[in-house]
């Protein structure tokens, strides 16, 4: 974690350069005001990852000897399968269109949002992967 934080923390430095250097010679106001939302948003996501790489112990990126199988092991747990994404990518395609076709279209999309969000927040509550 500590080289993620640091490489943040150089990546907010070069952010603010370029920030300062872009808004000196275009003078547009637009532009420069995203490049120092993106240097607040870099240092913010730097000073988490430093913060954090203190309370948590090394990480096998931390040591400049390690190889890489010193990482090896299990990850963490993902859904082996899930059909809520896609009614949740339905929902919001129908969303998005009633914006373009017209506002009523929310009402056919508002119940597929939500039963693709209240499936995927409690599948495994229910079927196969039941948890005990």
């Amino acid at each position: 974690m500590k080289v993620q934080g640091k490489l943040f923390i150089w990546l907010a430095v070069f952010i603010l350069a370029m920030a300062i250097t872009y808004g000196v010679w275009s003078k547009e106001p637009a532009g420069t005001t995203a490049l120092v939302l993106a240097f607040g948003l870099s240092v913010m996501i730097g000073f988490y990852l430093a913060f954090t790489a203190r309370r948590v112990d090394a990480l096998a990126q931390d040591d400049k000897e390690a190889d890489v199988a010193d990482e090896a092991g299990d990850v963490g747990f993902f859904s082996p399968h899930s059909w809520q994404p896609l009614s949740l990518a339905v929902g919001g395609a129908l969303a998005f269109m009633g914006v373009i076709f017209g506002w009523w279209l929310l009402y056919f999309s508002l119940p597929v949002i939500m039963v693709g969000l209240f499936g995927w927040v409690f599948e495994y509550y229910r079927g196969e992967n039941r948890t005990q």
